[in-house]
């Protein structure tokens, strides 16, 4: 089951959540996702656990929850979806010149 987990501290790293859902079973990832360019954590984290029962458990014993001094959200994750293109040209500024 793959859980989404908002409203996170920016301290929060993988580990910690490794930890915080290790006590409802078993975790196969959990990563906290960040800035490309700031490098900086974007407050929400994606944690994989392979049996659905305890997840379910993790997200109803998480979810609301403070962790960290911050109220997170814990619940299942969507699926991602695909951003519509913005045309791939040759945007940008001043992209009216001719050649």
């Amino acid at each position: 089951m793959n859980i989404y987990i908002s409203g996170l501290s920016y301290g929060t790293n993988d580990a910690d959540l490794t930890n915080l859902f290790a006590e409802f079973g078993e975790v196969s990832s959990a990563k906290v996702i960040f800035d490309r360019e700031s490098g900086r954590s974007r407050g929400f984290a994606f944690v994989e656990m392979p049996n659905d029962t305890e997840g379910q458990k993790a997200i109803d014993e998480l979810n609301g929850v403070e962790y960290d001094q911050k109220v997170i959200s814990v619940s299942v994750a969507r699926p991602r979806t695909e951003r519509p293109s913005h045309g791939g040209g040759r945007g940008g500024y001043n992209n009216s010149r001719r050649y």
